[in-house]
Formats: structure tokens, sequence, C-alpha cells
């Protein structure tokens, strides 16, 4: 490879090391072009999430610098011209201890915080709030049961319009999902037909909404946000639509909220059943 290649490369490398800051390459709730790294953290899992994937790639940089190292040192000093006479030596046993035992500790490293991620993000004990999420194709419901339990259905706003409106192209939706500031939200998700997974990349959930089951994440939006939307897609492969699914949750102060939800029940309000169903007597 050619220095005028590979120098692109070492850039891109570079300013991963060094940490740029994700403001400049990340818009807060949607990617951007030519985007690096993970969108800006909002949720407090997000923020332990983006630590870990830090951790993590520290760890893969410094591992691939010993090995691409090790491999170099290698070619240099037992090439044939210079090892002309190769060694018998079978058996290093201090060496075969050192790289069973340094991939060993390099996991525990991986492992501790993953587990307390994975614990962090599994469920809230008292939630403010609880959203339900139900996936179907293609599209997305959502039930509010602590609200009046109102029901509503969000799709993908066409191509045309979203151009048109100024709109987000593939991401912006009829029906916003909106949740108050500063509130411990529980999300519970299901599905209706096939696998879908609800992905919300600046509150780093990617969980399942699995047919028959109930999987649940939560979250919280710190109150800087109010005002802001934010974008995700369904990501897992849910049939020939499954890239016009989007998410959109929008971010409101508590009295937003408040006024929203009493417009929300008079809007998605649902028929009422009758009180009483006649069944015909066998008699």
């Amino acid at each position: 490879m050619s220095i005028k290649k590979l120098f692109p490369i070492l850039l891109l490398g570079l300013a991963v090391l060094t940490g740029l800051d994700s403001a400049a390459i990340a818009a807060v709730g949607q990617p951007e072009p030519w985007q690096l790294g993970l969108q800006d953290p909002v949720s407090p899992v997000a923020v332990e999430g983006q630590k870990f994937f830090n951790l993590l790639t520290w760890l893969m940089t410094i591992i691939t610098v010993i090995v691409l190292a090790l491999l170099l040192y290698v070619l240099f000093r037992f090439s044939a011209k210079r090892n002309p006479v190769p060694s018998k030596t079978t058996h290093h046993t201090l060496l075969e201890v050192v790289w069973t035992v340094v991939p060993v500790l390099i996991l525990l490293v991986i492992a501790i915080p993953s587990f307390r991620l994975l614990y962090f993000a599994d469920r809230v004990e008292d939630a403010d709030l609880t959203l339900k999420i139900i996936g179907k194709q293609w599209y997305w419901t959502y039930e509010y049961p602590d609200n009046g339990n109102f029901t509503f259905d969000s799709l993908m706003i066409d191509e045309e319009t979203a151009v048109a409106e100024g709109l987000n192209r593939l991401l912006d939706v009829d029906n916003p999902v909106v949740l108050p500031v500063d509130q411990n939200i529980r999300l519970i998700m299901t599905s209706d037909d096939v696998i879908h997974n609800w992905a919300m990349p600046s509150l780093f959930i990617k969980l399942d909404a699995v047919p028959g089951r109930l999987n649940e994440t939560w979250t919280r939006i710190p109150g800087e946000y109010a005002g802001t939307t934010f974008y995700g897609q369904c990501s897992e492969l849910c049939g020939v639509n499954h890239a016009y699914m989007p998410i959109a949750v929008k971010a409101v102060t508590m009295e937003e909220y408040e006024a929203w939800v009493a417009k929300a029940q008079e809007q998605f309000a649902s028929a009422d059943l009758p009180s009483a169903v006649s069944v015909a007597s066998a008699e």
C-alpha cells in the first residue's frame, strides 16, 4: 500500500485516538454525514454505554498495535537472511502461560463493566411513566397505560412530503412519541407479527420486539434536551419494508407533556366496548 493511500487511514486513526469532540461530528438525536463514533449520549444509560465503547476502542487499539509490533519484529528478526539457522525450540513455558493468562485478564476487564452496563440498562425499579412499544409490519404502535391507556400508530412520512416540507427523509413520522424530560421512563416492547428492533442510538437503546414476549428497558432524558427530537430505526430485518419504519421521540417539559396527553386522549380515543354482552341461551 502506498503512502498516499495509507495517509487518510492514519488520519482517521489519529482522529479516533485523540478523541475528537463528538459534538463536532454528530448532531444530537440523529446521524450526520461523515460521522465518527457514536451519537452524543443523552440518557444515563447512553453515557455509561459510551464510556464502555471508549474502553473497548482503546483496548482494541492497544492490542492491534502490540500484535502489529510483534509481527514486524518477527519479520525483521527471524527472516532467512538474519536467522539462517532456525531455532529448534518447541516449548516455552513462560510464554505459553503469558499468552493464556493475558487474554483471560483482558476478557475480565471487558466483562466486568459489560455486566454492570447490562444490569443498569435492564430495568428501573420506580418508573414515573410506562411506554409500551409494539412492532408491526411496517410501523410502530405506542400505548400509554399510565395516561388513559390511549394508543396510536406511527408511520413514516412519505419521501416527497418530507422533502417538500423540509423534514428528515426516511426519519420523520406522522405521530412521534412524546416523552417528558427528567422522568424515569419504563419501555416495554413486543411485536404483533415478526421480530422487530426498537433502536434509538442517542438513548443507547437497541432492544428486540418479539411476538408473544415482553422485553423491558428504561431511559431518562435530561431537561436540557426539552424540545429535541431523537431519531432511530428498526434494526432487525423484518421484511421488505424494514427500512421504512423509523422512530421519532420528541422530548418535552412536563407541562407540555400534560397538555399533549390531554389532546392525545381525545385524538386517539378508542371506541368504548359495550358494558355487557348478551349471549344466546341454549334453552
